[in-house]
């Protein structure tokens, strides 16, 4: 694939005993584009992250990252969760070092826990970097859990509703700490980050691919073509910004319909 990049193709995946959750998925994700995955509870979007992530493998089809085929987990595809998946007995520094010494054997101790501070800095954690995860708020956790994924050094990261569990206002400011984090990356990260949320989705995303339910299937991908710098107040109240949610709303109506019809 030119460039590298997200290949997934004629993707299908059950569990064993159930129906059908991915029927033929094909998406081509470039290196350096943000994706927001949406659509509605039991779409499969968590298990297209899992399938990428190579923590399950599809029946059918194949997903390959940079050319080689994703047969199990590996550190150039990194995960962030809504959970926030931070070790409760360590501090958020020694989170942090512990993953840099996993990616990066050779680092010493030092080494480890210098480079831990110094993403801690960047998601603005620096003065909590002795605390543990139970003295933190929820936005502070997920802060961390992003910093450890991005210490690891993985060019791709899964984000499977990172924000969902926290409140408006620190959930609108991990968004633009995300998109920073993004815009400034050399070179520029893959994200595929998956979300419930339309204004969410499209606030972060350069692309919106919608995910049908029973199967989950891509029943929409949609670019996000807003011009300008995105400062939140103006994009969400453009025209373009109000076209793509009115868009969206109608594929995803038109599914519950589709789907209340045959049930």
């Amino acid at each position: 694939m030119a460039g590298g990049g997200l290949q997934i193709t004629g993707v299908r995946f059950a569990y064993d005993g159930s129906g059908v959750i991915l029927q033929g998925i094909s998406l081509d994700i470039p290196a350096g584009q943000f994706v927001s995955l949406l659509g509605a509870s039991g779409s499969g979007k968590s298990t297209l992250l899992r399938l990428i992530a190579g923590l399950q493998l599809p029946q059918q089809g194949s997903l390959l990252w940079n050319g080689t085929p994703v047969l199990a987990p590996g550190l150039e595809r990194g995960v962030v969760f809504q959970d926030y998946a931070l070790f409760p007995w360590m501090t958020v520094a020694d989170n942090i070092a512990v993953a840099i010494g996993k990616a990066r054997p050779a680092s010493t101790k030092a080494e480890c826990r210098e480079e831990a501070e110094g993403h801690l800095r960047k998601v603005g954690l620096d003065s909590a970097r002795r605390k543990y995860p139970f003295e933190l708020s929820g936005g502070m956790r997920q802060r961390g859990a992003i910093a450890r994924t991005l210490a690891v050094g993985s060019p791709l990261l899964l984000m499977d509703e990172p924000f969902g569990a926290v409140d408006p206002v620190n959930r609108a400011r991990l968004q633009d700490l995300l998109l920073e984090i993004w815009e400034t990356s050399v070179p520029r990260k893959t994200i595929v980050f998956v979300t419930h949320d339309v204004d969410e989705a499209l606030y972060v995303g350069q692309r919106v691919v919608i995910l049908g339910s029973v199967p989950g299937r891509v029943i929409a991908d949609l670019p996000v073509s807003l011009a300008g710098a995105r400062e939140r107040r103006s994009l969400i109240e453009s025209e373009a910004f109000r076209t793509l949610r009115e868009s969206i709303a109608e594929v995803l109506a038109e599914d519950t319909l589709a789907q209340l019809a045959v049930s």
